[in-house]
């Protein structure tokens, strides 16, 4: 049976199978006690790792400043990736809760859009510190739910961490504009002001990052913001939520709903409608964002779309190869290739193919699989069972079209010593642009090498996709890298780099890779501000 479902960002389909809940066992839900204040807050249930914070586990919704469960009073489990087995369980939120986020998110906003940005960014600073303290915390729960090695979650921290800082320092630096206009007697001002409430739908790909890269504009602006988190990693942004409460932000002004996939299509719908909400940011595949983009259209409703990569990666005869393929490693590994900006289309110049495949063929074989919080893992699970299907349906594709597979080709899951989702790191020489491989985002450990002879041929063929997302190439041609520069149909180019995403850098695809940018200077705050003009007409002054 197939039904249409919002989806967590890097499944990259529409249609999926049912996917059948287990019965909710009680007896692993959170213990809760009263506050002074009557406030419900829960205490860490059994988990598989030590906290060395316990107050920041947190599974219930976050709504208005409180601390609740569904209106439902159902709640979903949630998976380890690393071993296929529910680990805890949080708040099945549903359209039902969509009414009292929204208004207690835009009663919030009628104060806080009138702080001062020093204000906010002494909070958004404030917040930033207590993530930097409980950062070991973060990491070990975003390793249990979406099943990334540890250092990489401690990786992603640090990045994550980057925006907070960042927009800290934009809050005080969103300026309007004088100037006098071609009528005579008259001046024209500009002033930006915060749109209102936003709603943020985010993937489990990154679940701490992508929240701050879009909660740090949106609170800087002088927003408020309402978070559905991905049915997989719900527990890292409500320890956010926890964070932020404690850096002082006024209640409201950042909440989060919980859901699981089952309730994910009907709660972001709601929320995209919901009259109050007038901004909607969205990280997910390029179907659902036309889905979301179509539920704002019917409110006029501003909206960021980061939506699919398919991101091409181009070595010429004349790059390091010792560099390309040291940065090709870290960006198609890191999380198991589930990334946005991973390279999914690796093109080799004719001259150096074999070699570079030789050379990432070694570094390959030096990974270590295993669950995330196991010392010395290098590659972890991929995060959903979907994701090694498709893995599955790509690398059998691309043997049967001629593809030669020199390493992994099979997944791990079910084997001995393999409980959860892990599918071996696999090298295919040999890819052809008819394969599944070459027209769909894989988001698991498997990377083609695609042979080319001219520029002018590699950048058509790196161009032949609905996605814009990024791009990469490794050259030491400087007039090559301007061309490429120019020529490569994507929203961000790697020039002898690899990963480049970064606070200060804007964010953002073109083509069917979605609008408007995060991150980045003034781009990302005005995607959460009015520009507001005025005109006035002046008595005996030229």
């Amino acid at each position: 049976m197939k039904r249409i479902c919002f989806l967590p960002y890097t499944t990259r389909l529409f249609f999926v199978r049912e996917r059948t809940w287990q019965p909710i066992n009680l007896a692993r839900q959170s213990k809760r006690q009263k506050t002074s204040d009557s406030r419900s807050i829960t205490m860490a249930p059994n988990l598989p790792f030590k906290l060395n914070n316990p107050e920041v586990w947190r599974d219930q919704a976050s709504v208005g400043g409180e601390w609740v469960e569904a209106k439902s009073g159902k709640r979903f489990d949630v998976y380890d990736p690393g071993n296929g087995k529910v680990w805890a369980t949080a708040p099945d939120c549903g359209p039902e809760d969509t009414d009292a986020a929204c208004k207690a998110s835009h009663e919030a906003f009628q104060s806080f859009r009138k702080t001062t940005p020093k204000q906010r960014a002494q909070w958004l600073l404030k917040w930033d510190q207590l993530i930097r303290d409980n950062r070991d915390d973060l990491a070990n729960i975003v390793t249990h739910e979406c099943g990334k090695p540890l250092f990489e979650s401690q990786g992603e921290l640090d990045y994550a961490l980057g925006f907070t800082w960042w927009f800290a320092g934009e809050a005080e630096r969103v300026f309007g504009t004088v100037q006098q206009p071609s009528a005579p007697g008259r001046r024209v001002f500009t002033i930006k002001q915060p749109i209102g409430v936003a709603v943020a739908l985010v993937p489990w790909n990154f679940p701490i990052a992508m929240i701050l890269r879009k909660a740090g504009a949106a609170l800087a602006a002088g927003c408020t913001m309402i978070v559905k988190p991905s049915p997989e990693t719900p527990f890292s942004v409500l320890s956010l939520a926890y964070l932020a409460e404690k850096a002082g932000f006024p209640k409201g002004v950042f909440s989060v709903l919980p859901t699981s996939l089952d309730n994910t299509p009907p709660l972001s719908e709601s929320l995209c409608r919901h009259p109050l909400v007038k901004k909607v940011t969205f990280t997910g595949s390029t179907r659902v964002g036309k889905l979301v983009a179509k539920h704002c259209s019917d409110g006029l409703k501003k909206v960021t779309l980061e939506l699919g990569g398919n991101c091409p990666f181009l070595v010429f005869d004349d790059a390091d190869l010792d560099q390309a393929a040291t940065q090709l490693m870290a960006l198609k590994w890191r999380h198991a290739g589930q990334a946005c900006i991973t390279a999914n289309r690796v093109y080799v110049q004719k001259g150096v193919y074999d070699k570079f495949a030789q050379i990432l063929l070694e570094k390959t074989r030096a990974l270590k699989i295993g669950h995330g919080a196991t010392e010395g893992t290098t590659l972890g699970p991929v995060t959903t069972p979907r994701s090694l299907d498709k893995a599955d349906a790509q690398v059998e594709d691309a043997k049967k079209l001629g593809g030669k597979i020199i390493l992994g080709g099979k997944k791990l899951h079910g084997t001995s010593g393999y409980d959860g989702y892990f599918y071996e790191p696999t090298l295919i020489t040999g890819a052809k642009k008819e394969m599944l491989i070459a027209r769909e985002e894989t988001f698991a450990p498997v990377m083609a090498l695609f042979e080319f002879d001219t520029e002018e041929e590699v950048v058509q063929r790196a161009n032949d996709t609905s996605m814009g997302l990024a791009s990469y190439f490794f050259t030491k041609n400087i007039d090559r890298t301007w061309r490429l520069l120019e020529n490569l149909e994507a929203g961000m180019i790697g020039m002898n780099t690899g990963n480049s995403s970064a606070a200060e850098t804007p964010f953002g695809g073109i083509k069917e890779s979605g609008y408007g940018k995060e991150s980045g200077k003034e781009v990302a705050i005005n995607e959460y501000c009015i520009t507001k003009t005025g005109t006035l007409t002046l008595a005996d002054h030229y």
